[in-house]
C-alpha cells in the first residue's frame, strides 16, 4: 500500500478525498486524513476501509514530523501560512508534497533543497490558482507553437451561487473562506496593463472599475481587477504583452452594491470595535454615520452616499439587516470586516440542497501573419450540494489528479514549483475533463482596448 497524507480536513478537500478514496483499490492507495477535528476527518472518510482518520495538531512538531514520515506523499490543504513547516519536514524525510497555495517567498527558497533532493513540491495547483495557470498556458503554448505573438491576456474567475439556487438579490452565497471575501482586494493597489499603459486602482475605487463579460448559456458577469496581474508577465512568458488583467468574476451590480461597505469602513480589519457583543446590526451600520439626533440611520446612510430612494442598491442592504435594531453581533472585540462577515453568513451561507457554481473565462489576444485574432476559453462548474461543491471540486481535483501522477512518476521534474509545465498540465486538463471540468474555446473578433488608436 501506498500512504497520501492529506493534511486538513475542511471544505476545500470534499472532492479531493472522495477521487483517492476511488481511485485507492485500483492504485493501491491507503489515504490518511489528518485534522486537528478527528470527528470531520472521520466524516470526510467515511467509514472506507482504504483510508484512516487521525487528529492531528499542526503545531505540535512530534506528531507531525510522525505522520510526514509516514508517507509516500503528502498533501497539505492546511491555511498557505501554515505549509512551510510541512514542506521543511517533506525535505527532512523526502517526501514529495502538493499544495493548491500560492507560493511563497520562503517556499520558494526551499527550491535548491528540493531540487537536490529529487523533490516535487507541487504549488498552486487548486482552482485559482491552479486551473487557471494550466488552462491558460495551455492555450498560450498553442498559439506560440503557431508563430503568433501574445498582445493581449485577460483571465477572470469566480465563486458563485448556482442559478437554481440563486435566491438573494447580491446573486452570491459564500462557497469558500468568507474572511477572504470580507477582505478582497486589500492590501495594495490593483496593478495591470492596458495597450501598454501601466494602470493602477487604489482599494476604495477598486469596486468601481469593472469590466463586463458574457458566458454562453449563463449571461453576463462583472469582473473587478486583482491585486497585482504584472506578477503573470514573466511566469507566463508575457514579458512584451500589452494587456494584462486578471480579475475576480460576479453577477452584474454587486460590485456597486459591495463598494458601499467599502466606503463606510466596514471591511477594515484594523482594529477592534467596543462593545461589539451587544452591538446591534443597527448600532454598527450607524457607528460609520456622522451623529445626527434627527435623522434616521437609513437617512443618513441614503444622504453619505447619494443612494436614490429607487436604487436597487438600497433593496440589497435592506436584505442583509444591516438596519435591524434587534439582531445583536453577538462577537467580542471583533473588527468591522469581522462583524460584516457575521451579518452577511446570516444570509450568504449555502443551505445543505443549494448548489454553487464556479466561472472562469480567458481571452486571448494574439498577432499572426500580419492579422489580429482573439479566443475566448469559458469553463463553468457546478456544485452538487453544500458539501461536495463546484468550488470543492475544482480545488480538489486537479490536487488529487497532480497527487497521483508525482506518487505514478509521470510528472517528474523536481524543484519548486506551479503548473505552467506541458508535462503538468497536459494530463491534469485531460483528467479534469473526464470529471467534467471543460474549457470551451472560441475564436472571437480582436477589440483590445484601443480600437481608435487613441492614447489610453
Amino acid at each position: 500500500m501506498r500512504n497520501i497524507l492529506v493534511i486538513g480536513a475542511g471544505r476545500s478537500s470534499s472532492s479531493l478525498i472522495t477521487y483517492l478514496l476511488q481511485k485507492s483499490t485500483t492504485q493501491n492507495l491507503h489515504i490518511i486524513i489528518a485534522d486537528v477535528s478527528l470527528e470531520l476527518a472521520n466524516g470526510k472518510l467515511n467509514k472506507h476501509p482504504n483510508g484512516t482518520a487521525i487528529s492531528l495538531d499542526i503545531f505540535n512538531e512530534t506528531e507531525r514530523k510522525q505522520a510526514i514520515k509516514n508517507a509516500d506523499i503528502v498533501i497539505s490543504m492546511l491555511p498557505a501560512h501554515l505549509h512551510l513547516n510541512v514542506a521543511k519536514d517533506c525535505l527532512e524525510f523526502h517526501k514529495n508534497m502538493v499544495t493548491a497555495s500560492y507560493i511563497s517567498n520562503e517556499m520558494s527558497l526551499l527550491n535548491e533543497q528540493a531540487i537536490e533532493n529529487g523533490l516535487i513540491f507541487m504549488n498552486e495547483v487548486g482552482l485559482d490558482p491552479g486551473i487557471d495557470h494550466m488552462s491558460a498556458m495551455k492555450v498560450l503554448d498553442s498559439i506560440r507553437e503557431k508563430g503568433g505573438k501574445i498582445i493581449l491576456f485577460e483571465s477572470f474567475t469566480g465563486g458563485l451561487v448556482a442559478p437554481e439556487s440563486d435566491d438573494n438579490l447580491w446573486n452570491y452565497k459564500f462557497t469558500w473562506n468568507p474572511r477572504n471575501v470580507v477582505l478582497a482586494g486589500q492590501g495594495g493597489a490593483a496593478k495591470f496593463l492596458q495597450e501598454g499603459s501601466y494602470k493602477y486602482i487604489p482599494y476604495h475605487k477598486l469596486f468601481r472599475r469593472t469590466e463586463i463579460l458574457k458566458i454562453d448559456g449563463y449571461g453576463k458577469f462583472e469582473g473587478y481587477a486583482n491585486r497585482d496581474s504584472l506578477k503573470y508577465k514573466s511566469v507566463y512568458g508575457l514579458d512584451n504583452i500589452l494587456t494584462l488583467y486578471r480579475g475576480t468574476i460576479r453577477r452584474l451590480g454587486f460590485s456597486r452594491a459591495w463598494n458601499v461597505f467599502v466606503q463606510l469602513g466596514m471591511t477594515d480589519d484594523s482594529y477592534t470595535m467596543e462593545n461589539s457583543e451587544q452591538m446591534s446590526y443597527r448600532d454598527f451600520t450607524n457607528s460609520f454615520l456622522a451623529y445626527n439626533p434627527n435623522d434616521s440611520v437609513e437617512l443618513k446612510l441614503r444622504h453619505y452616499l447619494k443612494i436614490d430612494q429607487d436604487d436597487i442598491v438600497w433593496e440589497k442592504l435592506e436584505e442583509l439587516d444591516i438596519f435591524n435594531k434587534n439582531k445583536k453581533i453577538g462577537l467580542k472585540n471583533a473588527t468591522p470586516a469581522q462583524i460584516l462577515e457575521k451579518i452577511l453568513s446570516d444570509k450568504w451561507s449555502l443551505k445543505n440542497d443549494d448548489k454553487d457554481m464556479i466561472v472562469m473565462q480567458h481571452l486571448f489576444g494574439y498577432e499572426l501573419n500580419g492579422k489580429k485574432h482573439q479566443i475566448e476559453s469559458s469553463m463553468v462548474c457546478l456544485g452538487d450540494n453544500q458539501i461536495y461543491t463546484a468550488m470543492a471540486k475544482t480545488v480538489g481535483l486537479p490536487v488529487a489528479i497532480a497527487t497521483l501522477k508525482i506518487l505514478n512518476k509521470e510528472i517528474t521534474t523536481p524543484g519548486v514549483q506551479i503548473p505552467i509545465k506541458k508535462e503538468v498540465y497536459e494530463p491534469i486538463l485531460i483528467e479534469l475533463e473526464e470529471n467534467g471540468i471543460i474549457f470551451k474555446e472560441k475564436n472571437v473578433p480582436y477589440l483590445g482596448y484601443n480600437p481608435e488608436n487613441v492614447n489610453g
